[in-house]
């Protein structure tokens, strides 16, 4: 059998699809498995074993015809589609899979992806996206199994210079912070991060690298003003960096955000801040694993009106959710997540 997986971005919703692609290996051990990814994930999806190969979009579009004869050339068996949109399912469908897979009414992000599915099977309503992306494997014959999340420990540098930022190069501990989101909503405030790696100094002993992205050195500035000398800006990371820190890191403290659910995924403690989104649709899978979100719930969510989705990217309020939520709190949560540790 030949199968083609398609998951293009982000970086969190890519995490997020590998268990039900480690459920398709184990149901079919001797499928080829091809993953069609998008150029910015691609580093992450070439770290996961259970793939035959990986193949990411172009950046530019007069490179699809090759892509797509790319694609017709291994005749797939059956293509399935984890992303539900529009551009993802043109792709599954151009492939020339004799079977297109993907979610139906309620689950699929643009209505429109349904026109080039050939099934939409009947998922339920699963509450988390690992559970839904299990649900549209097993349309194929993969039964659910354990959330298994099989990412390679790629070589990387980054370890030791993040501790000789730190000025400890002999410390062998430290928390990861990353203040930055893809979606202003999402970020919870630039000093207390600051403050909460004070806490973490003062409290624990545990100094802080701070993870910043492409256009977000400036934020982790900030954070490191913040911190008195508790936290360091981490050295410029690619994705195979970001996955060597967070198996280094003691703990992690992030948004809703790629790098919290990396960090998850190769069984880093963390502690999510959540505003916009639901931690029960694209929370931390594990239950040992703590979420921080306001009391109440996200105001943005309240404001919206039906019809404007369930998503908010910026928030509308003078003082955002994610603004609401206090550092004693957070710091607590991860005081409770890294004495979990310690116990078990």
């Amino acid at each position: 059998m030949r199968l083609l997986v398609v998951r293009l971005t982000s970086l969190g919703d890519v995490v997020h699809a590998v268990p039900a692609v480690a459920a398709l290996r184990r149901a079919f051990p001797a499928a080829q498995i091809d993953w069609l990814v998008g150029d910015r994930c691609r580093e992450l999806v070439e770290l996961v074993p259970v793939i035959d190969r990986c193949l990411a979009t172009p950046r530019f579009p007069a490179a699809f015809p090759r892509l797509l004869r790319t694609l017709r050339a291994a005749r797939y068996d059956a293509a399935i589609d984890f992303q539900g949109l529009l551009k993802s399912a043109v792709l599954a469908r151009g492939s020339g899979a004799g079977r297109v897979i993907g979610f139906g009414r309620g689950q699929v992000r643009e209505r429109a992806a349904r026109l080039f599915y050939t099934e939409t099977p009947d998922i339920g309503s699963p509450a988390h996206v690992i559970d839904r992306n299990f649900a549209l494997g097993a349309a194929l014959g993969a039964p659910r199994g354990p959330a298994e999340f099989p990412i390679a420990s790629p070589r990387s540098a980054a370890v030791e210079r993040a501790r000789a930022a730190l000025g400890r190069p002999e410390s062998r501990e430290f928390a990861l912070l990353n203040p930055g989101a893809a979606w202003p909503s999402k970020c919870w405030p630039a000093e207390r991060f600051g403050a909460l790696a004070r806490g973490l100094w003062r409290e624990h002993g545990l100094p802080s690298v701070v993870a910043w992205g492409p256009g977000e050195r400036a934020l982790a500035d900030r954070v490191v003003a913040a911190s008195d000398a508790a936290a360091a800006a981490a050295p410029p990371t690619r994705i195979a960096d970001l996955v060597a820190l967070s198996r280094a890191a003691a703990v992690m403290v992030a948004g809703d955000t790629g790098p919290l659910h990396v960090a998850a995924a190769v069984g880093t403690p963390v502690v999510g801040i959540y505003g916009p989104t639901d931690p029960r649709r694209n929370g931390p899978w594990s239950a040992a694993d703590a979420v921080v979100s306001p009391s109440g719930g996200c105001r943005c969510w309240q404001d919206r009106p039906a019809s404007a989705g369930v998503i908010v990217r910026r928030c509308t309020r003078a003082e955002s959710c994610m603004a609401a939520i206090p550092v004693e709190e957070v710091a607590a949560a991860v005081s409770r997540r890294i004495g979990s540790v310690s116990d078990a």
